[in-house]
């Protein structure tokens, strides 16, 4: 999930009302003496009954047992594993009202909470028609190796048999990375949309699922259990993800009787609904993994903190902590969550191409990133480069940058505030260069729009080596573009977590008889440690394939 999160918060704080007159949307958990009540009026309700006269009677003796205090249209949807109902329009004195019931066990409310991490809107990208697609991300990605997950996969058969639903954003079910290994999706969020019901329209849950299962195929690319089924549960809306939806979404986990359970989401706390289904799935045998957050802090995101959840931290290629990836006590592991190239919604990645000549020199093409609200440059654009320090006014007002591209030093003012005074200065286009190692994503435009001029980063070293030239008079000429793609890259606690339940679905695969604590203590104990790790800040470490699968296929012997 990627991901924001805030300070937590004690648990007991969301099931306080602040009363008003706004209808809500709740999910009521019935107690035992009330099951038969439930389930008898779910299979009715769920099914297309013949005998509408027996369907009145079980729906009036569920609504006997609330005594009569909503009507058989607010209930909306019935989840008997979780002896619950999700019912719609209760005022706040209905649900103080309703929590006296002798056959009520608790109400939560639903929260909407923000999106994970956000790959990109796509519905606001318009490509040509006559894009070409490229396959500029031509090698298994980094993460995969890293997990030696290759190397599992003939103990595991490569994941086959094993079954992950992935409660995300949706998935896109005919991207070719993953259309071969797609069972099953659903909608949870009921919003209207164009295509199927739980079509990918943010990016997230399609960067996930190809990380977790996506096919083995000619260019390299694979997930990390590249023959399990995927289910695609669509839990999170472009207003955010609700917790009654990601209830829903584990009731149906368990119904299904999936083996791994992948949320690359979470916030502050955990609501009462998803921490009693987390208590539910896992006590069913479903392993439940989850992202630890990107704040940086030393605080891990819910469902992940939660005791029978794997919360997943991230690092980098070099092996470090990832600076936003949440730390703590219930960190259970750590995987690759930076630089994850993974499938995204089909025509909607990006990969920048960005390319030097000093002098007479020859072509350098650089590692880079563009920049969400810079043109995109769908053709190669190739301008004369000027150094212009911080990006300032006044580094502007020294230089003549009219029709050439501004090399900019990352730092002290805004990315935006850089680029609308090399705008001003009629800059065709501006390149950043990092001011610590690494490179960074983000976005100049918080509205969608889009900036007349492209806007790309190189690595530190690089723009150190570019200035040094510029500064001794030589000549330099940059070209970049952005290629369309169906893969892309990108960093979080979402993208770690999924290398983890692609790894749990292989261990399924080799032995289906695992139960979640065990699962958990064999990818702490089979992990390799990595530091500094004072503070719990990497886990266990990072997580082996190998080593897992072989720890589960010695335990049968």
């Amino acid at each position: 999930m990627f991901l924001i999160f805030k300070r937590k918060f004690l648990f007991f704080a969301v099931t306080l009302l602040v009363l008003n007159s706004e209808a809500k949307r709740v999910i009521i958990f019935m107690k035992e003496s009330a099951r038969k009540e439930v389930v008898t009026f779910g299979l009715t309700q769920n099914l297309i009954s013949k005998n509408q006269v027996e369907q009145r009677n079980q729906a009036d003796k569920l609504v006997q047992s609330l005594g009569n205090q909503i009507k058989v249209s607010q209930i909306k949807k019935t989840l008997s594993r979780l002896n619950s109902l999700i019912v719609d329009q209760l005022e706040d004195t209905e649900i103080l009202e309703l929590r006296k019931n002798k056959n009520v066990l608790l109400i939560d409310t639903e929260v909407i909470r923000p999106l994970p991490f956000l790959v990109r809107n796509f519905k606001k990208i318009a490509l040509p028609l006559s894009q070409k697609i490229s396959s500029f991300f031509s090698m298994t990605p980094w993460g995969i190796l890293a997990v030696k997950a290759p190397e599992a996969w003939n103990e595991s058969m490569g994941g086959a048999g094993a079954r992950v639903l992935i409660l995300d954003t949706g998935i896109d079910r005919d991207h070719p990375s993953l259309r071969p290994n797609l069972e099953l999706g659903k909608d949870f969020v009921g919003d209207d949309q164009d295509g199927y019901p739980y079509k990918d329209t943010i990016g997230h849950g399609t960067h996930v699922a190809g990380t977790i299962a996506g096919v083995l195929d000619s260019t390299g690319f694979s997930g990390v259990a590249p023959k399990a089924r995927i289910l695609a549960g669509r839990v999170c809306a472009p207003e955010g993800c609700s917790n009654l939806a990601v209830a829903e979404g584990i009731e149906w986990g368990m119904q299904q009787k999936v083996d791994v359970i992948s949320m690359s989401l979470g916030g502050a706390w955990a609501s009462p609904a998803e921490r009693l289904a987390v208590s539910k799935a896992s006590k069913e045998g479903v392993t439940i993994v989850a992202a630890s957050g990107n704040d940086g802090s030393n605080s891990i995101s819910y469902p992940a903190a939660l005791p029978e959840v794997i919360a997943v931290g991230a690092i980098d290629s070099q092996f470090k902590k990832a600076s936003f990836s949440q730390y703590g006590p219930e960190l259970a592991v750590v995987a690759p969550g930076v630089d994850v190239v993974s499938s995204v919604p089909m025509g909607h990645g990006r990969a920048p191409v960005v390319s030097f000549t000093v002098g007479e020199g020859s072509v350098q093409t650089v590692r880079s990133v563009t920049f969400e609200g810079g043109k995109t440059v769908l053709t190669p654009e190739s301008y004369e480069m000027v150094f212009a320090g911080l990006g300032k006014e006044e580094d502007f007002s020294k230089i003549n940058v009219e029709g050439k591209v501004a090399l900019i030093q990352r730092g002290e003012i805004k990315f935006i505030d850089k680029v609308k005074n090399a705008i001003q200065a009629k800059a065709s286009g501006v390149i950043f260069y990092n001011n610590t190692e690494g490179l960074i994503q983000g976005a100049i435009t918080s509205d969608g729009s889009q900036l007349p001029v492209g806007v790309f980063m190189v690595e530190q070293k690089v723009g150190e080596s570019l200035k040094e030239s510029l500064e001794k008079g030589m000549v330099v000429n940059s070209t970049y573009e952005i290629l369309v793609t169906n893969q892309d890259s990108f960093n979080g606690t979402s993208m770690a977590t999924p290398h983890v339940s692609g790894i749990v679905a292989l261990m399924k695969a080799a032995n289906k008889n695992l139960t979640p604590s065990q699962v958990k203590m064999i990818l702490q104990k089979t992990a390799t440690p990595l530091g500094p790790n004072e503070n719990n800040e990497m886990g266990a470490g990072l997580v082996n394939a190998e080593k897992a699968v072989h720890e589960v296929t010695l335990s049968q012997d």
